[in-house]
């Protein structure tokens, strides 16, 4: 089974995508990522992968005879890929080098251009899952991109509340508040010429951090060959800072940000960025999602983001330093 069931209490589409149980751990001995498994070939740097096991399709079936005058289904129409960051079976992602990661960069732009394409496609999420603690089966480097026939729900509630701030005051909602966080310094994690990281001020995990593009840019395929090279460099600081935090690959949840495709233009008031969610609070605590976050959306941190900025400070000048040595 595979279909969009629309859930009309919160207007928003669930993928039902029930062949997805049956897939498979990887063997000890063999992994489908790596040159010599007959599915990527024998010489890469970064790669995109059809997922083998997609929640969306440009092929779906058609959906079960399960919907009636108030129950709608539809079919599960979209993209589901993988980008394989390296060759290399173990290495992480702060591990690579700038040059490697200026491709990975480029790849998730020539993608995102790519899906562009389909008009039926909606909105286009770039991720990663990292850790066995966020459900990760494979561990060979890698993200994933969806591209969704809607725009899901959070993302429909960042873009109406950046619409309307910029309706209201004429600026764009992310500037302000990275102009705000910059002001107030304390959660400022580090800069480079064209992004800023910090930890939010709302921050709904400890170490969430955001990414944030100095200019107004929509999406990721707006970014100029300077800033691509300047988010490479980013997002390898903000991976090997959480790396460096308890000195282990920190899990983590990395999610772009982009503006819509193929509908309205929010260009003028939506704002590329990314955002991490790194589901643990200590070296050996999680930090869980029950009822209040899962039931109601009512996030509460246990932690005070600008105690938590300060870790983050010293465990990016801790990766900074182990770069040298």
């Amino acid at each position: 089974m595979a279909e969009l069931r629309w859930h009309p209490l919160t207007r928003d589409w669930v993928m039902i995508a029930s062949h997805r149980q049956n897939r498979p751990q990887m063997p000890k001995d063999w992994c489908p990522f790596c040159p010599g498994s007959g599915k990527v070939p024998e010489h890469f740097d970064v790669y995109a992968y059809d997922n083998d096991f997609p929640a969306l399709s440009p092929t779906p079936p058609v959906p079960d005879a399960v919907a009636n005058d108030f129950f709608k289904t539809q079919p599960a129409y979209g993209k589901c890929e993988v980008i394989l960051y390296s060759p290399e079976h173990t290495v992480t992602l702060p591990a690579l080098s700038q040059a490697h990661l200026e491709k990975l960069v480029d790849l998730w732009c020539q993608r995102f251009d790519a899906l562009t394409k389909d008009e039926k496609i909606k909105y286009i999420f770039i991720f990663e899952n990292r850790g066995a603690v966020v459900g990760v089966t494979m561990p060979h480097p890698h993200g994933q991109i969806y591209g969704y026939p809607f725009v899901p729900k959070k993302l429909q509630l960042e873009l109406e509340s950046a619409k309307d701030y910029k309706e209201q005051t004429g600026e764009c909602l992310f500037c302000r508040m990275r102009d705000e966080e910059l002001a107030d310094g304390r959660r400022i994690i580090f800069e480079n010429e064209h992004f800023t990281v910090f930890l939010p001020f709302f921050t709904e995990y400890p170490y969430g951090m955001y990414i944030l593009s100095k200019r107004h840019v929509a999406t990721i395929a707006q970014l100029t060959k300077e800033e691509k090279s300047s988010l490479a460099n980013a997002v390898k600081e903000t991976a090997g800072t959480l790396d460096s935090l308890f000195d282990y690959p920190f899990p983590y949840m990395m999610c772009m940000h982009n503006a819509p495709v193929n509908g309205d233009d929010a260009s003028a008031y939506y704002h590329f960025h990314i955002e991490f969610f790194p589901p643990m609070r200590s070296a050996d605590k999680q930090k869980f999602n029950a009822s209040s976050e899962t039931g109601a959306w009512a996030h509460c941190n246990p932690t005070a983001p600008e105690e938590k900025a300060q870790e983050l400070r010293a465990a990016h000048a801790k990766f900074l330093q182990n770069q040298k040595d």
